[in-house]
């Protein structure tokens, strides 16, 4: 049995809430630690399928520490990226890791004026976040050029997205009610992000998997964001006693193959893309 070391108490930087996007008020590090780690490799998948120009303006709506920001500025230039995310230390990560760029704090749903008509605005891992999806891809729409190109990017939930689907598994072991985001995300289909951008307007709209991976040094590193409170993950973890959560730690090191040491874990996620 995996043997999980409760002792230490969560980060002091994270404030855990009940509510989406409020779980990802928290150091970026403890991002990174999280889904974080499969978001250099998700960034560089996305922006293959952007058709990105150099010096082209671009977009990064709900930019987190700043995975697509860096992967988008790699080939127009940090000058051409304007970033926005709900939560302040995630854009003071992002600033801090792409100087030049203008990354600002706001929803998807009131994004600022920045001065320019983009070729590309897009979002990776935000869309089931927004308060408000519709109204977050229209606003996206509206910041694009004619022709521009309006994506977005969201794990398989309900399928392949591993790392998170052994976490809620593991849970529903526990607790059939565990609120699984396999059930409880809205967007994350091919046929429910088609469907949401030809709503807002968009044409020409296609879809496409995206594969990556991500490894883990031991079990503890897979499993020690998730006491910290992060992501709705993370918040159902930290709300459970202290005998649950080692039940759901157990539960986890099992779903994973009993790891004793390395281990690397693929994960999946759907594109969407639309024109203006």
């Amino acid at each position: 049995m995996y043997e999980l070391d409760l002792s230490r108490p969560p980060s002091d930087h994270v404030r855990v809430t009940a509510e989406g996007a409020r779980t990802f008020e928290t150091a970026a590090e403890i991002y990174d630690r999280h889904v974080g780690r499969y978001g250099a490799a998700l960034a560089v998948a996305h922006v293959d399928h952007l058709d990105v120009r150099p010096s082209d303006d671009v977009l990064d709506v709900g930019c987190g520490p700043g995975a697509l920001s860096l992967a988008l500025a790699g080939i127009v230039g940090a000058e051409h990226v304007c970033a926005v995310d709900p939560s302040e230390s995630f854009v003071e990560a992002c600033r801090a890791r792409l100087p030049g760029a203008d990354v600002r704090v706001a929803p998807a749903e009131q994004l600022p004026v920045f001065g320019r008509q983009f070729a590309v605005a897009s979002s990776q891992l935000v869309v089931n976040f927004m308060t408000d999806p519709e109204a977050g891809v229209r606003a996206m729409k509206e910041t694009v050029r004619c022709r521009g190109t309006v994506a977005s990017v969201v794990w398989d939930y309900a399928g392949e997205m591993t790392m998170l689907r052994a976490f809620w598994d593991a849970a529903l072991e526990i607790d059939p009610d565990a609120p699984d985001e396999g059930r409880t995300m809205r967007y994350c289909t091919p046929a429910e992000l088609r469907s949401l951008w030809l709503r807002c307007g968009l044409v020409g709209v296609d879809t496409a998997a995206l594969v990556v991976e991500a490894t883990y040094a031991d079990f503890e590193d897979f499993w020690s964001p998730f006491p910290t409170g992060i992501a709705p993950s993370g918040a159902y973890c930290a709300s459970l006693a202290s005998g649950r959560r080692e039940a759901l730690a157990d539960a986890c090191w099992r779903r994973l193959g009993s790891p004793a040491g390395s281990f690397t874990l693929p994960a999946r996620a759907w594109l969407v893309r639309g024109t203006a």
